[in-house]
């Protein structure tokens, strides 16, 4: 492939400091998006106990709701990283995850745990999750794959660890609800007081002249890429005034209202087996502690697809690997029903968990090629808030789902939705370079 060679590390680079603060970031992902990945343990148990009078698609909506909010504050959180830095953010997102829980640990109704698992909990979590991005962004625009590969791969280790963490609790070593809520709550202390230590933001860098053809941190220009005429070049970005609004500049490149659109779209049934695919395998007779540990496979593998694809797309371009692995994560949801038994089972998740383990970490990566430096936190907050009403709603319509269709209905959606996103994600790709083996 040909494309643009990877940006030089910013001015003021330092190594230790900027891998710091990716393994902060991680840590924080961990206990953030981490817990999320593994509410399929929390959907079985309380599908069989707490909520057992509820239906499936009334208990998911308390893992949806916390997505939503997670994804719906993060455009205010991407300008307030922009402006006041990561560490005020951290502080306040940690004290709220740990009230949450612990506030959820005495929950007996389903509004109690609505209230704190899903509105205190997603709305905390949104002051952690764009702040680390941001950050890795910034800190790290010459390996953008690879570290968002890495930050973005601890909530995959947290969905690995998690749904095993609540399985022995809850069901090996008989331990309440409540007190395995308050586990995970000190389990998670150390942890957070770590990555608000840890994710600083990078120095900002001083004003440089740099080739009309490229931004301010290298990167190829997307913004005005169809409209331009030659003979009225655009303006450096070092000519540029600051704009005073750059999300309403973000809003209006095409480019990056395609992107956003295509995660929309994937983000509607990108969940759908993270949260089902234990009740699916618990269906077909496997017993509900085995279940538990697909979540942990799909996990697994989710991790390697975050970091591997990422190291990749630092090469062959952020674009060119997410689409393609959105694309292939829609095939393999089309072959849900077809792992009937639990080899097949296991095969599926670890084949599902690799290749939508891209989407997470590449789609910050793509937001930061076509923001300038100074706002890749703006743009980072706005595509993830794109996806916020999708997510939202793209489980509890699972359910639904579910109820009138079965599985194979579930497995249909899954792949057609992320179908649907890819193809639009690969026409925001061709509109930046229609050449099929450049590296964008």
């Amino acid at each position: 492939m040909t494309g643009p060679l990877a940006p030089p590390p910013p001015p003021n680079y330092n190594a230790v400091h900027s891998w710091l603060a990716v393994t902060g970031a991680s840590l924080a992902l961990f206990c953030n998006v981490g817990i999320l990945n593994a509410f399929g343990v929390y959907q079985q148990y309380y599908a069989t106990g707490l909520l057992k009078q509820y239906t499936d698609s009334d208990i998911s909506w308390i893992g949806s709701v916390a997505i939503f909010f997670l994804y719906i504050g993060s455009p205010v959180c991407g300008i307030l990283v922009d402006k006041v830095g990561p560490t005020k953010m951290f502080v306040t997102g940690s004290f709220g995850m740990l009230i949450a829980i612990f506030l959820s640990s005495l929950a007996t109704q389903y509004y109690q745990l609505f209230l704190s698992q899903s509105v205190l909990l997603g709305a905390s979590m949104s002051l952690l999750f764009t702040p680390s991005v941001a950050v890795v962004l910034r800190r790290m625009p010459h390996r953008r794959g690879l570290a968002l590969g890495i930050a973005v791969g601890g909530s995959s280790i947290g969905g690995i660890i998690w749904p095993i963490f609540l399985e022995q609790l809850l069901y090996s070593d008989g331990v309440s609800f409540g007190w395995t809520q308050r586990a995970v709550g000190f389990f998670m202390i150390p942890l957070l007081a770590v990555a608000c230590l840890t994710v600083r933001d990078a120095p900002k860098a001083p004003p440089q002249p740099v080739d009309p053809e490229k931004t301010s941190d290298g990167e190829t220009s997307v913004p005005d890429n169809n409209n331009n005429n030659n003979n009225n070049p655009a303006p450096t970005p070092s000519e540029e005034p600051t704009p005073k609004y750059p999300a309403c500049l973000l809003l209006r490149n095409f480019t990056f209202v395609l992107l956003c659109l295509g995660f929309a779209l994937t983000y509607l049934g990108l969940f759908t087996p993270f949260f089902y695919i234990s009740t699916y395998a618990v269906d077909h007779g496997v017993s509900s502690s085995t279940a538990f540990y697909l979540i942990s496979a799909i996990n697994a593998a989710s991790f390697f697809g975050r970091v591997i694809p990422g190291h990749l797309a630092d090469t062959y371009g952020h674009f060119n690997i997410c689409a393609v692995c959105v694309l292939i994560s829609g095939v393999i949801g089309f072959t849900w029903t077809a792992a009937y038994n639990l080899p097949g089972m296991v095969v599926w998740s670890i084949a599902y968990g690799f290749t939508s383990g891209a989407v997470i970490s590449l789609q910050s990566a793509c937001a930061g090629k076509i923001a300038k430096r100074e706002h890749q936190g703006t743009a980072a907050g706005l595509l993830i808030g794109s996806v916020s009403i999708t997510a939202l709603v793209g489980t509890p319509i699972s359910g639904q789902i579910l109820l009138r269709g079965g599985y194979l209905g579930l497995g249909l959606w899954t792949g057609a939705t992320l179908l649907a996103g890819g193809v639009v994600l690969s026409a925001a790709r061709l509109r930046i370079d229609r050449r099929i083996l450049a590296a964008h």
